[in-house]
């Protein structure tokens, strides 16, 4: 089924039929992405995460697995996505758009997960939940009586209190069906230099999920 889900998106799954030929098929294979199932990223029989890194570093995962914190923790913290099942196919091409966005080789500065907070993008309130030196993602309520934003559009953040210019990389359905709203990835673009740097202290000292931040 997701291997459907990603040939219909124009993507090139590599199908195989049990655990011991898909590890010879990530020793042997080049590919772009690894989606796996939890067990066989980190059983003990198969550590395919770790012939992956191994491989390169650098290659996106997307680990899919039971609702655990545990397991969600254990994949987040080595630099791989975490999908909970039941998994639908918004969620998960959502995932694999964004884990081969950030393999480019132009991404010059990883992605950091934080405690989402308040934004402004052209007038609508709206959320940043990852940033990195060059952009962000941003979280946007879908509305009938709004618009999405447009190719360049600008990014008001009050905690620091700056207007970011922001031109729109990527979009995606939110995962989570419960709150109306779409993803989309902006690098930043065309801002002066007092912009810049007071962005880039922001991303450097921005505390972790979990940490609750205050405006005085």
């Amino acid at each position: 089924m997701t291997a459907d889900w990603l040939a219909s998106e124009g993507y090139e799954p590599v199908r195989v039929s049990n655990f011991a030929r898909a590890l010879d098929e990530i020793k042997e294979r080049s590919f772009d992405l690894l989606l796996a199932d939890y067990n066989f990223a980190f059983g003990e029989s198969t550590k395919a995460f770790a012939v992956v890194r191994g491989r390169n570093a650098k290659t996106p995962i997307v680990i899919v697995g039971n609702p655990d914190a545990a397991h969600e923790s254990q994949a987040l913290a080595r630099g791989a996505m975490y999908l909970p099942r039941p998994v639908d196919r918004t969620s998960l091409v959502c995932a694999v758009s964004m884990g081969l966005m950030d393999s480019r080789p132009e991404r010059r500065s990883p992605r950091k997960r934080v405690a989402r907070f308040e934004a402004v993008v052209e007038g609508i309130p709206s959320h940043i939940v990852d940033v990195s030196n060059e952009g962000l993602r941003l979280e946007i309520p879908r509305s009938k009586k709004s618009a999405p934003p447009p190719p360049y559009f600008n990014v008001k953040v009050p905690i620091i209190g700056v207007t970011l210019s922001v031109r729109r990389m990527w979009t995606c359905n939110l995962p989570d069906a419960a709150r109306e709203a779409s993803w989309y990835g902006g690098e930043l673009t065309r801002n002066a230099r007092r912009v810049e740097l007071a962005w880039l202290s922001f991303v450097d000292t921005i505390p972790s999920p979990g940490t609750k931040l205050e405006v005085h």
